[in-house]
């Protein structure tokens, strides 16, 4: 009998992609994977683990390698980290720093919010600090109306892993927002889930019952600790699982290239002169050194159609190059030249963009085929299209 394989964040009988996280193993990490330091609300880092730092203070975010001992208690290679960097020991009421991910509606049809059969959900991640105490975690129901929960989760033991499981009724507080008309998610490619970890909150943000669904934009409690408060506090989480159902099941491992698969449809990397992390040539790889074939148009201009290795999430992603002095030399006619400026032609859609080549001056012949090599450790080509 030929096996049905579900879709990206579906359920199955047999448990396939029962994680409606992606990548919350960490493993992936086509930006970088050193500390970055972060930029307000962005990913930056791994993917789909987005960083969050707004407040008078500094923060970074990085993937970190496990140590055996941290592999063998989590089963985890990796873990997202999070370190003060500059520090605001007084947060004031509007801001917060942390973690988060933004879950594609489409993915979350399964869980039938907006009608009486709307499903348990149970959240499960482990997690370390050198800070005890209650931590806050928010998560805000959109792509219709929004309504809010507040979760919490206590780290009992400094510097020691720690999991966590958190059971998020559809019904928390004996409230019916998410079992009402109000609570359905729109089924489409724009965010159905904001879920945001938090490190440091606000009191704007702030309810004195959590875990209860409503309408108004809470996300935590008066008792998360300020990690903002020294540079020497760092926060880490690994195994990030959010499932239907009423308890956690093991984490959900998936083969590395369709976790890759599903990271690009919202960041996928065209060409990277980096060995990520270290920011030298990869010489040797194909993959990484050549860019695509294409054609000149006229004696300045030519045109390289790029094809993505996975459906974006819609039909205008953008582009991200880095268009500095020679990044890019275009090979045509046994010869090449130099091209400090490619841009996107206008032509995006769910599965290819072409790019704009600039000479900067005459020269080329027109029609001549012509193809992108990488010419510096720091060149890239990256399209992204991130909820």
């Amino acid at each position: 009998m030929v096996q049905k394989i579900p879709a990206s964040g579906l359920e199955s009988a047999g448990g396939s992609f029962k994680n409606i996280f992606i990548n919350g193993d960490m493993r992936i990490a086509q930006r970088a994977i050193s500390a970055t330091t972060i930029s307000n609300l962005t990913y930056q880092t791994i993917d789909r683990i987005g960083g969050m730092e707004f407040t008078d203070g500094t923060a970074t975010l990085e993937r970190h390698s496990m140590s055996d001992a941290d592999e063998a208690t989590t089963g985890q290679k990796f873990a997202a980290l999070w370190k003060c960097t500059g520090t605001d020991s007084s947060i004031a009421a509007d801001q917060y720093a942390g973690v988060y991910q933004h879950v594609e509606a489409q993915n979350l049809q399964h869980l039938n919010y907006g009608t009486s059969a709307a499903k348990d959900l149970t959240l499960s991640f482990w997690v370390r600090s050198n800070t005890t105490g209650t931590y806050s975690i928010g998560l805000r129901k959109y792509a219709s109306t929004s309504h809010y929960i507040a979760l919490t989760y206590t780290i009992d033991s400094a510097d020691t892993w720690e999991k966590k499981v958190i059971h998020i009724s559809p019904t928390a507080g004996s409230t019916s927002l998410i079992t009402g008309a109000d609570g359905v998610i729109n089924d489409d490619s724009a965010v159905g889930f904001y879920v945001y970890i938090y490190t440091a909150l606000g009191s704007n943000y702030h309810t004195s019952s959590p875990n209860t669904w409503t309408t108004s934009s809470v996300y935590g409690t008066s008792d998360q600790p300020n990690l903002m408060s020294s540079t020497s506090n760092n926060w880490y989480i690994t195994g990030l699982q959010l499932e239907v159902g009423d308890t956690a099941s093991d984490f959900e491992y998936l083969p590395f290239d369709i976790n890759l698969a599903r990271c690009q449809r919202y960041c996928e990397v065209i060409a990277d002169g980096r060995s990520v992390g270290t920011g030298t040539l990869s010489s040797g790889d194909s993959d990484e050194n050549i860019g695509a074939p294409g054609a000149l148009w006229t004696t300045r201009y030519g045109y390289v159609p790029i094809r993505f290795a996975t459906k974006k999430r819609s039909n205008a992603p953008s582009l991200y190059i880095t268009n500095d002095t020679n990044h890019f030399r275009i090979y045509n006619n046994t010869s090449y030249d130099d091209v400090s400026t490619m841009t996107n032609a206008g032509t995006s859609s769910h599965h290819a963009l072409t790019l704009t080549l600039d000479n900067g001056a005459t020269g080329w012949t027109a029609g001549h085929s012509a193809f992108i090599r990488l010419n510096n450790a720091a060149a890239y080509i990256m399209v992204i299209d991130e909820l």
